[in-house]
């Protein structure tokens, strides 16, 4: 996920779903870690606000263009679009980008479990049928090697910081400290460490949450699900994709 702060566009994404959300772990749980970080806010706080309320997603109809552009400086606002998508506020550097990629295998078994998870569109093939889709760019927001690759190349910008998902449960406490470096929040020893308490407790909200199926949240979800013969093919077109590209992804925690 991309998430534009701008200085001029209020900031803020999503799904008005209360929480527990069932939905994306990688999503949610970056939005609410920015907002805290951000903003100062408690955790218990946020648990009872409805964050999606304060971070729209961009391209969608609801809440709309208007009511974003309506948010006071700076403003948070979350995105699904590949780079080149983007405002070209964005491009230029007058915004700051946060982007989150996760390790593709639990991704693509987290993404099965959101299709399933969905009312109006529940997806009702297996997970072998959802897994090719996702291999060969058939699903929702294109290509999802495309995507990462395109971030990636501009990971070195000003304004664009790259970020794990993995890396959030194998170090938070740097993850945090690049958050606040890179949103010019300052704080000293104390309330770093407090921050860092915060961002623990939504981990683990979002990763045990009861309405995830089968831990979502967690690093090594695809070992679950994947046959000896699909990772061989998932490892195959993953090399294919990406390439020379140099991005690298724990699979293993």
């Amino acid at each position: 996920d991309s998430w534009p702060v701008s200085p001029r566009y209020p900031p803020f994404p999503a799904f008005p779903v209360p929480r527990p959300r069932p939905l994306s772990p990688g999503t949610s749980l970056l939005q609410e870690v920015v907002y805290l970080v951000s903003q100062g806010a408690d955790p218990d706080e946020i648990g009872l606000m409805n964050i999606d309320e304060q971070l729209p997603v961009l391209e969608y109809p609801q809440p709309g263009l208007d009511i974003i552009k309506e948010l006071t400086s700076p403003r948070l606002i979350k995105s699904h679009l590949p780079y080149r998508f983007l405002p070209s506020d964005l491009h230029n550097g007058d915004s700051k980008v946060i982007y989150m990629a996760r390790n593709p295998k639990d991704l693509v078994v987290s993404y099965y479990q959101f299709h399933r998870s969905l009312r109006t569109m529940s997806y009702r093939g297996t997970f072998q049928e959802f897994c090719r889709r996702f291999m060969n760019d058939k699903l929702g927001y294109g290509s999802w090697f495309e995507h990462v690759q395109e971030f990636w190349e501009h990971r070195m910008d000003a304004n664009v910081l790259f970020l794990k998902y993995e890396d959030m449960h194998r170090d938070l406490v740097t993850m945090v400290e690049q958050l606040a470096r890179f949103l010019g929040v300052s704080c000293d020893k104390a309330q770093l460490e407090s921050l860092v308490e915060h961002c623990h407790q939504l981990v683990d909200q979002c990763c045990n949450a009861e309405a995830l199926p089968v831990g979502r949240g967690r690093v090594g979800l695809w070992k679950d699900i994947f046959t000896v013969s699909m990772n061989e093919k998932f490892d195959l077109v993953y090399k294919q994709k990406m390439g020379k590209c140099d991005l690298t992804f724990d699979f293993y925690l």
